[in-house]
């Protein structure tokens, strides 16, 4: 059965494939790969520091320096491997690196979504942003899927295991003309 015309490629194999693309010296062990339809996040974990810091301040600053170092030493690298891809599987790529308690992103889309909230919905996303937990509606919307996400991760991951046997039921089916 071949995907149809309207239909991004499948990302069944993304994480094995930045696996065995990804130079086996960036981390330590292998990345851990989220998908989406629009962005692949690829976000591996950098070797550890072996110097002793005086203070939890030092510690993350040193850490924070090395996710920089990393960033800036593998730039060139990244962007080529992300263009195969984005070519591969039609999504743009997001990098980013964790070490310790240190952990950036780099460069993720921020794409907009369509909502029609009423009022009582409206009430909740101004009370966080007058709470000063958001700094607008945007980031108080982001915030609440953040938390729901976060409370129901276990929930979400087996409704994905229950779609993607659905597509995989529907691929195998017959084609409609």
């Amino acid at each position: 059965m071949g995907r149809r015309r309207d239909e991004a490629p499948s990302t069944e194999d993304v994480a094995a494939w930045f696996a065995g693309r990804l130079p086996d010296e960036w981390f330590t062990g292998t990345p851990e790969v989220t998908v989406d339809r629009e962005e692949i996040t690829v976000l591996g974990t950098l070797p550890g520091l072996e110097d002793t810091f005086s203070d939890e301040a030092a510690r993350s600053s040193a850490e924070s320096g090395r996710v920089s170092r990393f960033r800036e030493q593998t730039r060139e690298e990244r962007i080529s491997i992300a263009r195969q891809a984005e070519h591969r599987f039609h999504r743009k790529v997001a990098w980013g690196a964790r070490l310790g308690g240190t952990e950036e992103v780099f460069t993720s889309l921020a794409v907009p979504v369509m909502t029609r909230l009423r009022q009582p919905e409206r009430i909740v996303l101004d009370t966080l942003v007058s709470a000063g937990v958001a700094r607008s509606r945007s980031d108080a919307l982001s915030w609440a899927v953040r938390l729901v996400g976060e409370h129901t991760e276990s929930w979400l991951a087996e409704l994905r295991e229950a779609m993607q046997r659905v597509d995989e039921l529907r691929n195998r089916g017959p084609e409609a003309d």
